[in-house]
């Protein structure tokens, strides 16, 4: 993270559209990136609840990044607009539901590629030397075995943006081998097969791989098991999201992670952390997402 900060401060400083710049964690966040100079802001929200938070923080912010909305349904949609329009470089959930902050996004169109809209979930583990995705743990529910293939090449992808660009990716289950009995075995399998015939590119794709001999090469070596994967993944793809928010608030907040969330497989670059995210990782996910090129 203080490598990806120091990156960030030496580009061009971008704009960000944030939706619902509400909320004490939101705002800490915003002072953090303002202090480190790595982004102008469009604040969408209620202007005096923005206003309060700048008095009680004694840090006032220039008067024409604040827009007034009078609802979240308003300040998503004006977010989304002004990120369209060109006026902000990178949108933003503040303090609103994600499930507002997304319909917007895909009623308003102007953001939305061809591509299945993931989440996903960056962590900076002290035991580890490298950056671990987790994919999908907010977006979609139960994807079939086409959208674990969108959500396994935007994962890659955002890899690719991020300066990685062989991704070892492991498809999850909770058992390394195929099990007529476990459905998710045999979807990570196809998987793995997909990204054999092309299918899936850009990253080295193994799957079923439990947890454990996904990044642990002890466990590896104790099972024996063989993968060009196993025990080097630097990216997750887990079966369900309930899977996928489970591990991720695990991480977070029993793991002594340092976090970033952004959603991938649109047109410009979107951060979502959870609204009960602190400040920390709502500032990490800002990195990740100026660190891209679009």
């Amino acid at each position: 993270m203080d490598e990806l900060l120091h990156i960030v401060i030496q580009r061009p400083r971008k704009r960000i559209a944030l939706a619902v710049a509400e909320g004490e964690e939101t705002f800490k966040a915003l002072q953090l990136a303002v202090k480190h100079r790595i982004a102008d802001f469009l604040l969408y929200g209620d202007e005096k609840i923005i206003r309060k938070h700048m008095a009680e923080g004694q840090f006032p912010l220039p008067a024409e990044w604040l827009i007034h909305a009078a609802s979240h349904t308003e300040a998503c949609e004006k977010a989304v607009h002004a990120v369209h329009a060109g006026e902000a470089d990178v949108l933003m959930k503040g303090l609103v539901h994600t499930s507002t902050f997304v319909r917007t996004i895909l009623q308003h169109g102007g953001l939305r590629s061809e591509r299945l809209l993931s989440h996903v979930t960056i962590f900076q583990l002290p035991q580890l030397e490298r950056l671990l995705f987790v994919t999908d743990s907010g977006m979609n529910i139960h994807p079939t075995l086409e959208e674990k293939r969108e959500i396994t090449q935007n994962v890659i992808d955002l890899a690719h943006r991020l300066g990685i660009p062989q991704p070892k990716v492991a498809i999850l289950a909770a058992i390394e081998t195929v099990n007529p009995q476990m459905p998710v075995t045999i979807d990570a399998a196809a998987l793995a097969k997909m990204a054999d015939r092309g299918q899936i590119q850009g990253g080295i794709v193994d799957g079923p791989l439990a947890l454990d001999n996904a990044i642990s090469p002890a466990s590896v070596k104790e099972k024996g098991v063989l993968s060009p994967v196993a025990g080097e993944a630097d990216i997750l793809v887990v079966p369900t999201l309930e899977a996928g928010n489970t591990l991720y608030k695990a991480l977070a907040y029993l793991a002594d992670a340092r976090v970033g969330a952004l959603l991938v497989g649109a047109k410009r670059p979107i951060i979502l952390p959870s609204r009960a995210d602190h400040a920390e990782t709502k500032f990490h996910s800002m990195l990740f997402a100026l660190a891209q090129d679009y």
